[in-house]
């Protein structure tokens, strides 16, 4: 559902710029054609600009590193790019590129689930999956349906994908989850009675504690992730607090979505700091892939 929705949305602004485009251009002002289309097609840059903004002037006395002018950006650069590759191309039309991969000779390896965020689906993790299929690993990666429905939700979607991998490996899988992902698989792992199932937990980017961008919101996923919210805190009362050793947290001074920063880490866990960079490019950073790669590693 939500690839046809990004489809219609990136297909309509290609469509408004050629029409403005040809319009202008035929009417003799071709400064304000191609000025018009670049706006039309670079318009989440602005909005982009003024998430930055928000997050320049809401930090307060949050005790992740001040972020610098400079720093800032140069997330807002990269995030303008990242949010064009993912939202305009490998959401919406690549989202089925890689399957899941789940060989039959897989027995006694570890296997990957990929958990997207808000507003995502599987496409996301592209590059992931790419070089997961390379270095023959298990993998599963979901579309979290309905896209707009509770965090709770997604719960049954998370202990299919999670037995799928146990059954074809044999042992409980690594989970990497983006944004509003971490929260839907510590959800999920609240209601588990074997710790085991989960091998170990990357998030980035994940509001644990919500995040201030989330006061405007209005889908119920989106609300449940507002600052301190009911939500959260019943979801905390029910985690068992030394599970949290399992889990290594991405988190930064510049992501535009998730802030003040320190709120995407959780006690307990390996928090783990990222300068410079946004919310959906850090999924590209090579940091928790890195980290990744060296779970995955035989010792």
């Amino acid at each position: 559902m939500l690839a046809r929705l990004q489809q219609i949305i990136t297909l309509g602004l290609l469509g408004v710029a050629a029409v403005w485009l040809t319009l202008a251009w035929r009417a003799g002002h071709p400064g304000w054609a191609v000025a018009g289309a670049v706006v039309v097609l670079l318009g989440h840059a602005f909005v982009l600009a003024l998430e930055f903004l928000l997050l320049s002037r809401l930090c307060g006395d949050d005790p992740a590193p001040r972020a610098r002018v400079a720093q800032l950006l140069a997330a807002w650069w990269g995030e303008t790019r990242a949010a064009l590759r993912v939202f305009s191309w490998r959401q919406p039309f690549r989202s089925r590129r890689w399957p899941d991969r789940l060989p039959a000779d897989a027995r006694g390896r570890t296997g990957v689930l990929l958990v997207h965020g808000f507003f995502c689906n599987r496409g996301l993790w592209n590059r992931w999956l790419a070089r997961l299929h390379a270095a023959d690993v298990p993998v599963v990666a979901l579309d979290l349906e309905p896209a707009f429905g509770p965090i709770d939700a997604y719960a049954a979607l998370i202990d299919e994908a999670v037995a799928r991998l146990e059954r074809c490996t044999g042992s409980a899988p690594i989970v990497v989850a983006h944004s509003m992902g971490g929260l839907a698989l510590r959800h999920w792992y609240a209601g588990q009675a074997d710790a085991g199932r989960v091998r170990h937990v990357l998030t980035i980017g994940t509001p644990h504690r919500g995040t201030w961008l989330a006061r405007w919101a209005r889908a119920r996923n989106a609300r449940q992730m507002r600052l301190h919210s009911r939500w959260l805190a019943e979801l905390a009362q029910r985690e068992d607090p030394a599970r949290q050793a399992r889990f290594s947290c991405y988190y930064g001074h510049c992501d535009n979505i998730v802030f003040p920063p320190s709120t995407a880490t959780l006690p307990g866990a390996a928090n783990h700091h990222l300068p410079a960079v946004a919310h959906v490019a850090m999924v590209d950073h090579p940091a928790p892939w890195s980290e990744l790669e060296r779970r995955l590693t035989p010792r």
